[in-house]
């Protein structure tokens, strides 16, 4: 297949390149800038120069290739304080993707999160997000992408672990390491008996490419590895290797602690992957969160 893939020099989507290409497929991905337009040259893919905002070019590009991967958001936008307006440019993008697909059976696979669901249950892919928070918002462009379905795009949603990790990761386990270091402690919210679901990306860029190539119009799939893994676990390891003591931050000392991450810090949530598992033959092989932690290059000063 040839394949359009948004956000393809990303920490996800650089790992999908190369998955994609060892599977066969041609790929051209969306390139802000030089630096990612070389980075995809030397992965072995065309670069197509362009940006979310670019919607006529997306439409166009999308409508020349056998499917999409989207991938890219304006994180530098959303964790600047104003999520809405890079939640509306994904929903914008995502409805000039689909356009150019329609009755086609063309896939379109997006990126999508669990963040939105109630915490302390366990969520599966036939749970509903709440769209009524800030970070729920995003879910809207899952519902947009299902929706298209009917309108002949075999469109499918890969909700994605508050964790993707993996060397070179620069989110959320990262930052919680640079806070730690600033802080002189590993911190974990209450008693740190929360959960973050976790997937390698190495094992993400897989279920990608399988839902891509198989997923039925209108699906949803979980690239969760491991169901829960408990903050306090994930702090006490990050103070080990940094030799600082793991330290519980009372819930109204956490904004201030934790700044923008706060929220994410406080998540609860478990998720399984059981149908996806069965539907796409998906199954993860690479080190789970806290053997990753353990290798040690999350502790990199470069890393930080």
């Amino acid at each position: 297949m040839r394949v359009l893939v948004t956000g393809a020099t990303g920490f996800i989507g650089s790992a999908v390149v190369p998955e994609l290409i060892g599977a066969g497929h041609e790929v051209v991905g969306l390139a802000r800038s030089d630096a990612s337009a070389t980075a995809l040259g030397t992965a072995g893919a065309e670069a197509l120069r362009g940006s979310l905002d670019d919607l006529e070019e997306l439409r166009s590009a999308a409508a020349a290739r056998d499917g999409v991967i989207h991938l890219a958001f304006k994180h530098e936008e959303a964790f600047s304080g104003d999520f809405p307006a890079a939640t509306a440019a994904d929903r914008r993008a995502i409805e000039a993707l689909g356009t150019a697909l329609e009755g086609s059976d063309r896939p379109l696979v997006i990126a999508s999160g669990l963040s939105g669901h109630a915490p302390g249950t366990l969520v599966t892919e036939d749970s509903a997000p709440e769209t009524e928070s800030v970070v729920g918002e995003r879910m809207l462009a899952e519902q947009m992408v299902r929706s298209l379905a009917p309108s002949g795009v075999r469109s499918s949603s890969v909700r994605l672990a508050p964790t993707v990790h993996g060397d070179g990761d620069q989110a959320f386990v990262a930052t919680l390491v640079a806070i730690a270091r600033d802080r002189g402690v590993s911190g974990y919210i209450g008693e740190g008996q929360n959960h973050w679901p976790a997937v390698h990306r190495d094992d993400a860029a897989r279920l990608f490419r399988l839902a891509l190539e198989t997923a039925p119009a209108g699906s949803v799939h979980h690239g969760v590895a491991e169901e829960g893994v408990p903050l306090r676990a994930i702090a006490e390891v990050i103070g080990r290797h940094l030799d600082l003591p793991a330290t519980s931050i009372a819930p109204e000392e956490a904004g201030e602690h934790f700044g923008w991450l706060a929220g994410f810090v406080a998540l609860d949530v478990r998720a399984s992957s059981a149908v996806t598992r069965e539907r796409l033959g998906w199954q993860p092989t690479h080190p789970g969160l806290i053997d990753d932690l353990e290798q040690g290059h999350y502790f990199r000063e470069s890393a930080a």
